[in-house]
């Protein structure tokens, strides 16, 4: 309850000094743009909510919300992006029930941006998982390794991919030894007026499951369209994606809606 009490309160608080202070001369389709680069030099809150369908025998749903605080360091040369995932699990073994509910284990993030050649961005990283998730959602295991973003923005298009791979480092010895990966390209394609199309699948697979369980590779695609609230940015998209690879038990599709406030850097330093 302290944990939900202090993320509303944290929300309410960006919100109101983004709607006071947010500098109006930045187009929406410039800030449309920059939100299509998860290297842009944007401070931003997305919440991404995740509904998996179709899992184990009786078609089950799973929920996950992420909730993505991105933050630029060090004149935006770092960037930062922390994931925490609050989970609704239903029991897969029943027609209905759940299994359990609450924040999963947190994901951060962070990205070094070497200065761009061209319409070229990228930027290597460390990811590290953090075991909040407890022994009935998470890996009780700390978990570390490899992350890197490669993107291009040409014209109205952004095309990009995104990395990760994590081996667990200590935690829980009773619990097995974490070995994941994440994968994920993005193409998004500017409309005018901060409408956009998307394509962002996230591809997983988990190195230890045995063969023909280790993947999850989904296909499909979004819309978006970045609005204002007074001066407040805010980037909101819906997408559908069918998992055409997925483990026995694993979810046949996935909807997915994000509504992400925006803050850009320009207004802290002064423009």
């Amino acid at each position: 309850m302290k944990k939900r009490i202090l993320t509303v309160g944290f929300v309410c608080i960006f919100v109101v000094f983004a709607v006071t202070f947010s500098p109006a001369q930045e187009s929406n389709e410039d800030l449309a743009q920059a939100a299509a680069n998860p290297l842009a030099d944007l401070i931003s809150i997305p919440f991404q909510n995740n509904a998996d369908f179709g899992l184990g025998e009786y078609d089950r749903t799973r929920n996950v919300l992420n909730i993505q605080p991105v933050i630029p360091l060090a004149g935006g040369k770092i960037i930062t992006r922390t994931i925490f995932p609050f989970v609704w699990l239903p029991d897969i073994s029943a027609e209905s029930g759940s299994y359990s509910s609450g924040l999963a284990d947190t994901l951060f993030t962070a990205f070094y941006v070497p200065p761009a050649k061209g319409n070229l961005t990228w930027g290597p990283g460390v990811a590290l998982e953090i075991p909040t998730g407890g022994e009935m959602r998470g890996s009780q295991k700390w978990s570390i390794g490899p992350s890197v973003v490669v993107l291009a923005q040409p014209g109205p298009w952004t095309l990009g991919i995104l990395t990760n791979n994590v081996w667990s480092i200590g935690g829980n010895s009773d619990r097995d030894s974490v070995n994941k990966g994440l994968f994920q390209y993005f193409i998004v394609r500017q409309l005018g007026g901060g409408l956009y199309v998307n394509s962002a699948p996230v591809i997983t697979v988990n190195w230890k499951a045995p063969e023909g369980q280790k993947w999850i590779i989904p296909f499909g695609a979004g819309i978006g369209k970045l609005f204002r609230l007074g001066k407040l940015p805010i980037n909101a998209q819906v997408g559908a994606y069918y998992n055409v690879v997925k483990p026995d038990i694993g979810p046949k599709w996935q909807f997915r809606i994000q509504v992400q406030f925006i803050l850009p850097m320009s207004i802290l330093k002064g423009n």
